[in-house]
């Protein structure tokens, strides 16, 4: 796992974070597993899951398959590192993403508040879009 803190936009009271996990091939759970976790994680303002309001794409990099999750809400996930009590915090975005290799998935996993993450968010697709797989 790699975790990385991102500076807050103007105006939000923290950052955004953004971990990168591998666990091996055939380890982290499928690709709609992961997504139905993830946007789990996010509600809307009434409490119901934001199911709905979620938008996925799937695309190729660089001959990798990778579905990416674009999510808005609260989020009631609990730290980035996995660890933690879950926290309900308003107004959050979550950009994830799973990148398939041959050698198995990561994981990508973007959450902060949405000014922030939408600050970010240019970033995080040149990130994805930058994966490779070499032998």
């Amino acid at each position: 796992m790699s975790q990385y803190q991102l500076p807050a936009a103007q105006g939000d009271a923290e950052g955004a974070s953004l971990v990168v996990y591998y666990f091996g091939a055939g380890q982290g759970g499928s690709v709609d597993a992961n997504l139905e976790r993830w946007i789990g994680q996010m509600q809307t303002p009434d409490g119901k899951p934001s199911k709905d309001k979620a938008k996925t794409e799937n695309t190729t990099v660089n001959g990798l398959k990778v579905t990416l999750l674009d999510v808005a809400g609260a989020y009631a996930g609990s730290d980035m590192a996995g660890g933690g009590a879950a926290q309900s915090k308003p107004n959050f975005r979550m950009r994830a993403g799973v990148i398939e290799t041959p050698k198995g998935a990561y994981f990508i996993k973007l959450v902060g508040p949405e000014k922030t993450v939408s600050r970010w968010d240019q970033a995080f697709q040149e990130f994805v879009r930058s994966a490779e797989f070499k032998a």
